[in-house]
């Protein structure tokens, strides 16, 4: 199933999308697709609905962000080689690991937003996922299990502020907006194999960014297996996975996004 979440910003709506690709309304089962809703029980019910009885939503709302009241929005760095080598970095031993601000999670269509001071606005097109259950010191099937289900993240980043300001690179990822999610929540039996799925990012019609998920360095098994020995995942986290080459700050010359 693809869930969506619909409507004004802060009162979104639950939905479906039907065989044709429309917005059926979910809000006379669910409260939100976020939280206990993610997890496996409540994920059985919905799947056992007829989507298609479900009433539709008409027009063409605002998509929301596709999970709701996210809790921890949790980011691996550098986990395509040639992210890595297109910005002269070795390849990591171990995941790298930072966090991109709650306060950043947007709708996928909504604007992003230039902070005060910035210089270096880049893109960066990600596979996110989002967990379903409380995790802690998973192995890689129990992570698996976990998951609620995928979603396309866009890991908007600062590059000034991520990287020339010390510290962590949270600095230039957590600012409003630098997180939209969606269009959509896809659970994982709509997938095949979640290791070969085409990523790409367009800028002004023109692709800039062309990978593929077996190009990652670190799995998605391993990666929810690996975050839960640090910290316990709740229903409702997010992990972004990493992305693909072709950002800006790997250009000759440099590119960044801006105004329009």
């Amino acid at each position: 199933m693809k869930f969506v979440r619909y409507g004004e910003r802060g009162r979104e709506r639950p939905g479906v999308l039907d065989g044709a690709g429309g917005i059926r309304d979910l809000s006379a089962h669910v409260d939100d697709i976020a939280g206990p809703v993610l997890g496996t029980a409540q994920m059985q019910r919905l799947h056992a609905l007829d989507v298609e009885a479900l009433p539709k939503v008409s027009g063409e709302p605002r998509l929301g962000p596709c999970v709701g009241h996210v809790g921890n929005f949790i980011a691996v760095g550098l986990n395509y080689a040639d992210h890595a080598a297109e910005g002269g970095d070795p390849i990591p031993p171990e995941p790298i690991l930072f966090n991109k601000a709650r306060s950043s999670v947007s709708g996928p269509n909504d604007d992003v937003i230039q902070p005060r001071g910035s210089t270096k606005l880049d893109w960066e097109v990600e596979l996110a996922i989002v967990i379903g259950e409380r995790l802690s010191y998973a192995h890689e099937d129990e992570g698996w299990n976990g998951i609620a289900g995928f979603c396309i993240c866009h890991d908007v980043s600062e590059r000034a502020f991520q990287l020339e300001r010390g510290g962590t690179w949270s600095k230039g990822k957590g600012c409003p907006t630098f997180g939209p999610l969606g269009p959509w929540l896809v659970t994982p039996d709509e997938i095949a194999d979640v290791q070969k799925l085409a990523i790409w990012l367009e800028l002004n019609g023109k692709r800039v960014q062309n990978g593929n998920t077996s190009n990652m360095i670190f799995p998605v098994r391993h990666i929810v297996s690996y975050i839960s020995q640090f910290m316990v995942l709740e229903p409702g986290d997010v992990i972004t996975t990493g992305t693909p080459a072709g950002v800006g700050a790997g250009m000759n010359p440099e590119r960044y996004l801006q105004p329009g």
